[in-house]
């Protein structure tokens, strides 16, 4: 039932426990002026107990009659002591660790987790939820503050990156197993692609010729006297250089052995040796470094990428085929195969939040007792009272018809007892 309807439910039944003290006062009097003893006996003992329990349910709440008798007001004069038995209450029946954790192993969230997010339906809403997350996040950054503080922080934390140090173990990792004479392969093959290509060779032949024609002029101008063509000459001379310098990619990537790779390995050597030993070499890295990170054109780059990144996913956010979000379904209907599929997962997405809840459950059983307990006690008494007379005031008010009734009734049997037995 909704408050107003509980309201309305309580008053009607306070109305018809009073219109039951009421008619047994009523009755009482008119059994007396008749002589009538047995309804006089009923209605005594019925006025009787409807009086008590009115008094009990309303001492409860409030001082019967507005008198402040001891022990009357019960609720609001023992608020502080109900909240904290409250608080306990619940800290201890419903909260204690072993029975948390009992639950959640005993309800295998992995398993509910992985049907739910199995569900087409399911991950399209949840990455709709995402996107907004996802939405409200790229709006906080594009708070120029916001983007300041970031890009201070970015520049901040690779100011204090080691560079040389990470520059070092990335060239240790590359040599392990021959790994850099990989990438030495692959630069030689597409060194040697580009060579080939038309373009290149028409560069390098005009390069030559240019060259000739202003270190050497006489001999390009006696070349023309002697029916030469400079330009077919330049081709010919740079199909013979990149000729050569083919055959020498060929030789180096044919030879394992060859004085180029070992060349090459002494090279990475020593400069694994200068970025973890020589400390001017470093020092001269990590100074490239800061002025890399100090150029303004760093900072203006970084915004601009930002501010393109930005837009794209604003407008992919605003569409109704929006890709993040056929992304974030697709993945997370992959999670949930991943899930159903693996068992071991499964049991292992399990174990550690039954552990992480065993971990955290003491700390935020008292954290949560705590405030109940606050709440409560921050109540105004009137809404206190209010909130519980609401809850469960229709059922004392039924106590209060029982009393009526069940008081007359031990009236008659009294009454009885004294007739026959007396």
């Amino acid at each position: 039932m909704a408050a107003p309807d509980k309201m309305r439910g309580l008053a009607r039944m306070k109305a018809t426990a009073t219109s039951a003290l009421v008619a047994v006062a009523v009755l009482l009097v008119l059994a007396r002026s008749q002589g009538w003893s047995w309804i006089g006996a009923f209605a005594e003992a019925a006025l009787i107990g409807a009086l008590a329990d009115w008094f009990a349910v309303v001492a409860l709440f409030r001082h019967p009659l507005g008198l402040p008798i001891p022990h009357t007001a019960i609720l609001p004069r023992n608020k502080a002591r109900l909240a904290e038995n409250l608080a306990e209450f619940i800290r201890e029946r419903f909260l204690d660790t072993a029975s948390l954790v009992a639950r959640l192993r005993a309800a295998a969230p992995a398993d509910r987790l992985a049907a739910w997010l199995r569900q087409p339906l399911n991950a399209d809403l949840l990455a709709g939820r995402l996107l907004v997350v996802f939405a409200q996040s790229v709006d906080f950054m594009d708070d120029p503050r916001v983007r300041r503080l970031f890009l201070h922080a970015v520049r901040r934390r690779a100011s204090g990156v080691d560079i040389a140090d990470g520059l070092g173990r990335l060239l240790d990792a590359m040599t392990e197993h021959g790994r850099h004479q990989a990438l030495l392969d692959e630069g030689l093959r597409r060194v040697s692609q580009w060579l080939d290509e038309p373009e290149v060779r028409q560069g390098f032949a005009g390069m030559i010729v240019d060259v000739a024609g202003r270190e050497y002029p006489k001999v390009v101008a006696t070349l023309g006297l002697v029916g030469i063509n400079p330009t077919e000459l330049g081709e010919r001379v740079s199909a013979g250089i990149l000729s050569g310098v083919h055959g020498l990619l060929q030789e180096i990537a044919q030879d394992p052995t060859h004085p180029r790779r070992q060349a090459f390995d002494e090279l990475i050597a020593a400069y694994i040796g200068r970025l973890a030993h020589d400390d001017a070499f470093r020092a001269r890295v990590d100074r490239a470094k800061r002025e890399f990170l100090a150029h303004p054109a760093v900072g203006v780059y970084l915004r601009d990428l930002w501010d393109d990144v930005r837009a794209w996913m604003s407008r992919d956010m605003q569409r109704a085929d929006s890709r993040l979000r056929r992304r974030l379904a697709s993945a997370i209907v992959a999670l949930g195969a991943s899930f159903a599929d693996n068992v071991m997962l499964r049991e292992s997405f399990n174990e550690h939040l039954a552990r992480t809840v065993e971990a955290l459950a003491p700390e935020l059983r008292d954290g949560l007792a705590g405030h109940i307990a606050s709440t409560v006690k921050a109540w105004n008494d009137e809404d206190l009272v209010r909130e519980i007379e609401v809850s469960v005031g229709r059922d004392l008010q039924f106590i209060r018809l029982n009393g009526t009734f069940v008081g007359g009734l031990i009236g008659l049997a009294l009454h009885a007892l004294n007739q026959f037995v007396v």
